[in-house]
């Protein structure tokens, strides 16, 4: 796979409960900033269904 989309890899992990701490790219790489981004994302999603349900 060479043409991998960090946005998608960090919401992939977001879903698998891998810490953001865990981003594979270099620290102030644009990737590492998309793959934070993406984890982000579906991490406060699952943040907030949580919320709602207690």
């Amino acid at each position: 796979m060479t043409d991998r989309d960090p946005f998608a890899d960090g919401e992939r992990a977001a879903r698998e409960n891998i810490p953001a701490e865990a981003n594979p790219y270099t620290v102030g790489s644009d990737e590492h900033a998309l793959w934070a981004a993406g984890h982000e994302k579906v991490a406060s999603s699952i943040e907030a269904r949580e919320s709602e349900g207690s």
